[in-house]
């Protein structure tokens, strides 16, 4: 599903130079659920803005679905995100002057979908995380934990292939980490990819594989429990 090729990546401005990515070479199958693991500054979250085409590499090759698709223009990449990639972010990015139901229907917006077709799609996805009970409430309303299970919900409405996860659950508390962390093990077993960016080291091992970054390169990789360097 994904292959990238020595991508790097260099952020400069008048007087340094910064290489967040330094020759990055993974592949990631279909159905797999990838755990990254790092310092901070190590470039995760450079890396995962590259996989979710929301950003560009200096050089290399990332091939998504069978794509080269490093070099796509904005409107290219935008296309291909709104149809194969949901996003899970640390500090949940829900709208707060839009209501549980109206944040969850947004991505359907920009698929042109009938709106009997989106209410069906919302209505089911607020089903799956247990909060249509909530649907006309506002974010501030709700719980850190509430909140990042809406962001969940958002993030699979449109039935992704990818679901990138940087940090969801540095917000909350162990309890409502665990059960976001209970949900996306069940949109993989559902089949859904899942990249997951995370500090905690029990939460990578919900991952089939962990990869560990250090300054821009990965150092380790770790298969059920056995470390391959």
């Amino acid at each position: 599903m994904i292959k990238v090729v020595d991508l790097k990546k260099i952020f400069r401005t008048d007087e340094i130079e910064t290489t967040a990515l330094d020759g990055i070479n993974m592949e990631i199958k279909q159905g797999e659920f990838v755990s990254i693991m790092g310092p901070s500054g190590c470039g995760k979250s450079t890396l995962m803005n590259i996989l979710g085409l929301l950003d560009n590499p200096e050089s290399g090759e990332y091939h998504f679905l069978d794509q080269e698709v490093s070099k796509y223009t904005e409107r290219q990449k935008a296309q291909l995100r709104k149809e194969n990639i949901g996003f899970v972010f640390q500090s949940f990015n829900l709208i707060d002057e839009l209501t549980v139901y109206e944040n969850v229907e947004l991505p359907l917006l920009y698929l042109k979908m009938s709106s009997s077709e989106r209410k069906k799609k919302v209505e089911e996805a607020l089903e799956r995380i247990q909060m249509m009970h909530r649907k006309n409430h506002f974010p501030q309303q709700l719980s850190g934990g509430q909140q990042q299970r809406v962001a969940v919900a958002r993030a699979i409405v449109c039935n992704p292939k990818l679901i990138l996860a940087d940090e969801p659950t540095g917000n909350l508390d162990s309890t409502h980490g665990d059960e976001v962390m209970k949900m996306l093990t069940e949109l993989h077993e559902g089949g859904t990819t899942i990249i997951m960016v995370t500090h905690s080291p029990t939460y990578a091992e919900y991952g089939s594989r962990t990869v560990h970054l250090f300054d821009g390169k990965i150092v380790t990789e770790n298969f059920s429990g056995v470390f391959h360097l």
